[in-house]
């Protein structure tokens, strides 16, 4: 499984390491990836969380296509902007053309967090809409959705069924316990569901 995200100030980083430990603990063999930093360094200066997550995370791998052609399973995290994907993130999706169009993206299990983890600075600030564009792209693979849904009972304490979020307040409000717990269980149920398709 390849967990791909982009993250500035480090919300979408904690809610992929938490998908990532659930497919772990599911027994799925897990990279945690992250797209690479499109904005100028200018702009990533004028924000310290910003500046100081970049540093704290320069050792995660940067993800490629090839990471996407070698996974049974994508999982990717975006913030949300305006409603939608992430730039950074969307511009390594437009990346995948080549796989694509070779048909290699196509019969693998793909799900989102918001940013399917999404993270907002409002409650209804577009982490629905955003884990709905992303997933006008996987259709677009011939992908095999799988979300959260409302198959535990954390999924009705987070809410979102379409995949895991979080409302972070302009960054007043850390990750709590209740959206770890739905990223935890959305790794478990995306690495349950993709080893009984390759074990069919």
């Amino acid at each position: 499984m390849a967990v791909i995200y982009y993250s500035s100030t480090g919300t979408v980083h904690e809610l992929a390491e938490s998908v990532a430990e659930g497919a772990r603990k599911e027994g799925a063999e897990v990279r945690l990836l992250r797209v690479a930093e499109l904005a100028p360094r200018e702009a990533i200066a004028t924000n310290e969380a910003w500046a100081a997550h970049m540093v704290a995370t320069e050792d995660i791998p940067v993800a490629t296509p090839d990471d996407i052609e070698r996974a049974d399973a994508v999982i990717f995290g975006s913030p949300t902007r305006f409603g939608n994907v992430a730039s950074q993130l969307k511009q390594f999706i437009d990346t995948l053309g080549g796989l694509w169009a070779q048909g290699k993206l196509a019969d693998k299990i793909y799900s989102g967090f918001a940013a399917t983890a999404t993270a907002t600075a409002t409650a209804h600030g577009g982490q629905e809409s955003t884990l709905l564009a992303l997933y006008n792209s996987v259709h677009l693979f011939g992908g095999i959705i799988v979300t959260p849904g409302y198959t535990d009972p954390v999924k009705f304490a987070d809410g979102n069924p379409y995949g895991t979020s979080h409302v972070n307040g302009q960054g007043a409000i850390p990750v709590d316990d209740t959206a770890r717990a739905a990223a935890v269980y959305q790794g478990k149920r995306v690495a349950a569901v993709t080893a009984r398709f390759k074990n069919a």
